[in-house]
């Protein structure tokens, strides 16, 4: 039997992938079925909008490393059926208050959902450290990966869609729905393993304060934290620049930029099918190093580029070598933390990476303003560079070690 058709038997893959794909299809309708109302509501108001992203990311920062610690204590299905259960409810609770005529519930159903995530998220790592081999672990995040990164294209597609056709009401209706789907699909999960208590109980806060500890004692995922802050500075910093590379580089009207997002979604779908591929014959470390360099260079092209054709195909190879960023970096993760920390090692690692890009999201309209555009996108290459050299004693080590087994 092959290593795909053993991995797709696999139980656990099924059902976190076909869960995985009603709770794309639940936050992408959500997503866009709020941001449409609101600005309709609101008028186009910017800070409303601003509002949307806000209830969106900010947990994140608040709940990833409480979430990781709990996805560590509590058993990680259960954990997983009833953030979706819970979110459901929420969902379902907005939509009465929707009907009674406070619109502005719609910024509670993102802030509710997005906080479960943060528990339902380190706990699905943790299911992945348990059920899936090793030696698959690279093709599992892989295939993940790639449906959210196809997501990222059909999903605003489907959420104007529905939104356009039956309001908000109904969006907000098929959103719980996608979730209690979801949490149907994850009742078919294998049943949590009965973990003997140990004598002495231990707290939270002691808990967290260990998973701290685990990171910062162990050089691997030490220096992966810094390289994934280092990419979340460098991505951070362009990603609100794109419009201005179609209007001031480009010369085109803003309109463009959907193009330019499409050709980019586009390249993670094909970037993660690639990624699938190459899982058995490329090192995780080895595809972190080789999609982030390559990246540094798209993004310095982009910068450079007046061209549309150019832009374009450095905009595509950068969404190419996207999915090996991060596929690489989850892998890792699960394969260099025991099975007891994965939750907290992850919950820590979240916030480096979004925490990076947040505060480079925030500054990226000033360094444009003082530096200008062409050389904003130029510091952002050099941090993927940065972040190369960062992980470079890594990749050598493991050279090192495939020399010493080949010449055994």
């Amino acid at each position: 039997m092959s290593g795909e058709t053993s991995f797709l038997r696999n139980r656990f893959v099924q059902a976190i992938l076909i869960s995985g794909l009603f709770l794309q299809l639940g936050i992408w309708i959500r997503n866009f079925a709020v941001l449409l109302f609101v600005m309709e509501q609101t008028n186009e108001d910017p800070f409303a909008v601003s509002l949307i992203s806000v209830a969106e990311y900010a947990p994140i920062f608040v709940f990833s490393i409480i979430g990781g610690t709990f996805a560590d204590r509590w058993k990680p299905k259960r954990t997983m059926v009833w953030c979706d259960i819970l979110s459901a409810i929420s969902v379902f609770a907005v939509l009465l208050t929707l009907v009674l005529g406070s619109w502005q519930v719609v910024f509670f159903a993102m802030l509710i959902s997005s906080i479960l995530s943060q528990f339902s998220q380190p706990s699905g790592m943790k299911l992945f450290k348990v059920h899936v081999p090793e030696s698959q672990l690279q093709m599992g995040m892989s295939m993940y990966q790639t449906m959210f990164a196809l997501f990222m294209i059909i999903g605003p597609v489907i959420g104007t869609v529905v939104y356009s056709n039956f309001g908000i009401t109904v969006s907000i209706m098929i959103t719980g729905i996608m979730f209690l789907l979801s949490a149907m699909a994850l009742m078919f999960l294998p049943a949590d393993k009965e973990v003997k208590k140990e004598q002495e109980q231990t707290t939270v806060i002691q808990e967290l304060v260990q998973g701290f500890r685990y990171v910062l004692n162990n050089r691997f995922l030490t220096i992966l934290g810094a390289n994934f802050f280092v990419a979340g500075l460098a991505l951070g910093l362009i990603q609100p620049l794109g419009i201005f590379i179609v209007t001031q580089q480009l010369q085109l009207d803003k309109e463009f930029v959907q193009w330019f997002m499409v050709v980019n979604g586009v390249g993670m779908v094909i970037g993660g099918g690639l990624a699938l591929l190459l899982s058995k014959t490329v090192t995780p470390i080895r595809m972190l190093a080789a999609g982030m360099l390559i990246n540094a260079m798209m993004i310095s092209i982009i910068g450079f580029s007046t061209n549309l054709g150019l832009t374009l195909t450095a905009q595509f190879f950068s969404g190419l070598l996207i999915p090996a960023v991060q596929i690489s970096i989850n892998t890792m993760i699960l394969k260099n933390a025991e099975e007891t920390y994965v939750g907290r090692v992850n919950g820590i690692m979240t916030p480096l990476f979004m925490g990076a890009m947040v505060i480079m999201m925030g500054s990226a309209g000033i360094l444009k303003q003082f530096l200008g555009l062409m050389t904003s996108y130029q510091i952002s290459a050099v941090c993927m560079i940065i972040g190369v050299a960062i992980i470079l004693p890594l990749v050598l080590k493991q050279q090192a070690q495939n020399n010493i087994k080949a010449n055994m």
